[in-house]
């Protein structure tokens, strides 16, 4: 049954947005006068070929709004909701028009006969592989309301960890960046105006301001090229890094830097062990979920590492074994791991690694905060302070000067 986007006005003269479907215009404008609307626009959203397959022109949903369609869907689903049903119903309330086409979309499939999983998979942008994976994984085993909720907190856990990683470091390289300014602004400006003055007296300046004034002098002549030097090193790097063997060198690197590597481990380890409980409880192949689990892992160093775990599980050997040998998660990882494999609880003490890793991240990160903001401070204040005393070691000393 085609779908229609509608503009109509109720009663009250507001102006009411949505989707419904019928078999044709006529009849859908029916329905909208039977629910006391007045038609004002109604259009399919795309012609038949393309609401059915979504150009890589669209954008594509929001990771937000991934969260609250797959939350919505496993409500209504788990209420006994038919799929189609669910689909319609979700696109209907949906407020951003990319949401509601490319869910029509999906519908249309689903009301052909294809498999939710396999219509998802025609908007590769909005419903990544993993994504799609697990909604396998819940109809095969029958379950999706189940799947779709776990996949929804899944998602929730893994996007609250990447804002909190973003936002750990947005306040120090601010403060950082407003320090570097603030001592660079008086380097170039305040500096060479107040040198200029004892210069007149033909007095002998300290070590102290003869330094200063010579790091100002280069900042004023060659401070511009320097910093397009660093802009030039800094794409160069960034180009380099998407070579795979620097990416796995500097990102090895990174995890043996003190506080940044336990801090990679944990975020990585808990995306890791929550992704495949999700995977594995929602019925898909222990294999299987290791393969979609190691993917969601950012660091290359250890998910190559992990490619070694996959062949180990894949020859035999237990998970725990597995994990141990690459030595690359966080200890706690792997004997929660080993303890749900003696017990039968795999996927329930993945959780609980998972909620605790996130736990550790959010401490650490907390605490390297709090060390951090400090020493920028302490650093910018050193730098003031050196500055102060270039300026003030002249004065000292022509004071001396003249009352002798």
């Amino acid at each position: 049954m085609p779908a229609f986007e509608y503009e109509a006005l109720d009663t009250g003269g507001k102006t009411r947005r949505g989707v419904l479907s019928a078999d044709s215009q006529r009849l859908a404008r029916l329905e909208l006068r039977r629910l006391n609307l007045t038609p004002v626009k109604l259009s399919q959203p795309r012609n038949e070929k393309a609401a059915r397959v979504i150009g890589s022109s669209e954008p594509r949903i929001r990771s937000g709004q991934l969260v609250v369609m797959t939350r919505q869907l496993s409500a209504l689903i788990g209420a006994g909701t038919p799929l189609e049903e669910a689909l319609h119903a979700v696109a209907v309330q949906s407020e951003s028009a990319p949401a509601r086409t490319r869910l029509i979309a999906v519908r249309e499939r689903v009301m052909e006969g294809w498999r939710f999983a396999d219509a998802l998979g025609e908007d590769r942008k909005s419903f990544p592989a993993l994504y799609r994976a697990v909604i396998a994984a819940g109809e095969t085993s029958g379950d999706l309301a189940g799947v779709l909720e776990r996949l929804a907190t899944m998602l929730e856990k893994n996007r609250a960890i990447k804002n909190k990683a973003i936002a750990s470091l947005i306040y120090p390289a601010a403060l950082a960046l407003i320090a570097a300014g603030v001592v660079t602004a008086l380097m170039i400006f305040v500096v060479p105006k107040i040198i200029a003055q004892f210069n007149a007296f033909n007095a002998e300046l300290p070590f102290l301001t003869k330094l200063v004034v010579g790091v100002s002098n280069w900042t004023v002549a060659y401070g511009f090229y320097a910093l397009l030097v660093l802009i030039v090193l800094g794409v160069g790097a960034w180009r380099a890094l998407k070579e795979p063997k620097l990416k796995r060198a500097f990102d090895e690197f990174l995890l043996r830097v003190p506080i940044l590597g336990r801090l990679m481990r944990a975020v990585d380890g808990a995306r890791f062990a929550r992704t495949l409980a999700t995977l594995f409880s929602g019925g898909a192949p222990l294999l299987d979920s290791l393969v979609g689990a190691q993917r969601t892992v950012s660091n290359s160093h250890i998910r190559d590492r992990l490619d070694r775990t996959v062949t180990m599980v894949g020859e035999g050997a237990s998970l725990a074994a597995a994990l141990k040998r690459a030595n690359v998660l966080p200890p706690m990882l792997v004997h929660m791991v080993a303890a749900g494999e003696r017990a039968g609880a795999l996927s329930e003490l993945l959780d609980k690694a998972a909620l605790q890793l996130e736990e550790e991240f959010d401490t650490a990160s907390t605490v390297a905060l709090r060390l951090l903001e400090p020493a920028i401070i302490v650093a910018m204040g050193g730098a003031v302070l050196v500055i102060v005393l270039s300026i003030l070691l002249p004065i000292l000393r022509l004071n001396a000067l003249a009352a002798g």
